[in-house]
């Protein structure tokens, strides 16, 4: 590990514990704090997110979070009629930015949220997660209202699989944590790289392009380095993540589409064929098989943007 990341690890990794409420409360003021959670078919954990959200940051007595959005990207379950009855303002992914077709992906939603809220800083939460805490959302936002030299803070946590501990973020040890350690040993600290759960300063998140599907996490961390640098990102343990892990074909396709946002980070070049084929046995006793597009397309920076520039001089 680089001397620079040691130095990084002491000084820019924290613990939940080591900000008390209320110094984060103090240290507040006038910042306007926005969560956001991304949802597809999350009706099972989605309501209880919110409502922990709303019952212990958002009181007259812990006025943390200021505004609190499910941005809802077209699910066919009851997602946004139980996130807006736990009290969540539901906003539809497509009725955002209309001028510009939506696409599937999870970047996609994170980049439109930018237009859909008004937080100083910006909080991302996935919808899934189960036993959720408000250490979750009252860890990574700390830093940010009492540090104005962090920019940038991800959650770092204990992954279960199963009664597993640690097993999970199978993506993130054979994908993303060699990537990073090989081409950016800069962020080779970070413990939680592909992490849904990550707070960010606005005036960053609208200057950088966000990768529309599951490289969103990796895109994003590697432009806020080259953008504000090392000392400016941070990470914060909130104990330990639970939530709803995908088959390995799923994780073969979100590893294919963080291979190649690394790979346009590195060369700015073109994959020649940006296809992933995978396997499954078929009902007749062989393998059959299945190939889905790899992500490439990604969204400009919303500063870019005129619909959000006019909103700004508003």
């Amino acid at each position: 590990m680089l001397e620079e990341v040691e130095r990084w690890l002491a000084r820019r990794s924290w613990s939940v514990a080591d900000r008390p409420l209320e110094r984060i409360l103090a240290a507040k003021r006038g910042t306007k704090v926005s969560v956001v959670l991304p949802a597809l078919n999350e009706e099972a954990t989605v309501g209880a997110i919110v409502s922990v959200i709303r019952r212990e940051l958002m009181t007259d007595a812990v006025p943390l979070v200021d505004e609190l959005v499910v941005i809802d990207s077209g699910s066919t379950d009851r997602t946004a009629e139980v996130a807006a009855a736990a009290g969540a303002r539901v906003v539809a992914r497509d009725a955002i930015l209309p001028r510009i077709p939506a696409v599937p992906g999870k970047g996609e939603v994170l980049w439109r949220s930018l237009m859909a809220t008004s937080g100083d800083v910006v909080c991302f939460v996935d919808a899934d997660l189960r036993d959720f805490s408000a250490d979750f959302v009252l860890g990574i936002v700390g830093p940010l209202l009492t540090d104005p030299d962090v920019d940038f803070v991800k959650a770092m946590y204990d992954r279960p699989l199963g009664d597993a501990p640690g097993q999970g973020g199978r993506v993130t040890e054979l994908v993303a944590r060699p990537l990073l350690n090989l081409h950016w040993p800069q962020l080779a600290g970070f413990v939680q790289p592909l992490g849904g759960e990550y707070a960010a300063r606005r005036s960053l998140l609208e200057r950088l392009p966000f990768p529309v599907g599951y490289g969103v996490e990796l895109g994003l961390l590697v432009d806020a380095l080259h953008t504000v640098g090392l000392d400016a990102l941070a990470q914060v343990d909130v104990g330990v993540r639970k939530h709803r892990h995908q088959d390995g074909q799923a994780l073969g396709r979100m590893a294919a589409a963080i291979y190649r946002t690394a790979q346009l980070r590195l060369s700015r070049g073109h994959l020649v064929r940006p296809r992933l084929t995978q396997f499954e046995r078929s009902g007749e006793g062989g393998f059959a098989p299945r190939t889905y597009a790899v992500d490439t397309e990604e969204r400009p920076p919303m500063a870019e943007i005129a619909e959000y520039a006019r909103r700004r001089v508003a």
